[in-house]
């Protein structure tokens, strides 16, 4: 079954590579995991740029983008501008599963065994 396309503001794939290329411990840890379909055989993208925004890691298979929160995303203002973001592209079809920085680094196992969970019940 061929996934949706989602169009996207082409000036963010400077953003994208950039983000890449400064990636959180978190970022990198969950990556060893979700890269060359090791997640339940599912492709994963690190840094896609969706719509106007840029995700941490989107398969566009299960429309499912995962992102790791770290300290900057602990204010008022970041909590809103993450609300209008994720609503903005759940209008789109697309699931969100948020994970702190601190858990992704302390416990990445739970992190895995959250979004393996969620890919078993939404693929039967």
């Amino acid at each position: 079954m061929p996934h949706k396309i989602i169009r996207y503001n082409p000036k963010l794939k400077g953003i994208a590579r950039t983000l890449r290329n400064n990636s959180t411990i978190g970022e990198i840890l969950l990556w060893k995991r979700l890269r060359n379909k090791q997640m339940l055989g599912y492709d994963f993208h690190r840094q896609k740029p969706i719509d106007e925004f840029v995700v941490d890691f989107f398969c566009p298979k299960l429309m499912l983008a995962i992102e790791i929160d770290g300290g900057s995303h602990e204010n008022d203002e970041a909590h809103d501008k993450d609300k209008k973001r994720q609503s903005r592209l759940e209008s789109l079809g697309i699931t969100f599963l948020r994970f702190k920085e601190s858990d992704v680094r302390s416990d990445i196992r739970s992190v895995v065994d959250v979004i393996e969970d969620w890919i078993r019940r939404n693929t039967k």
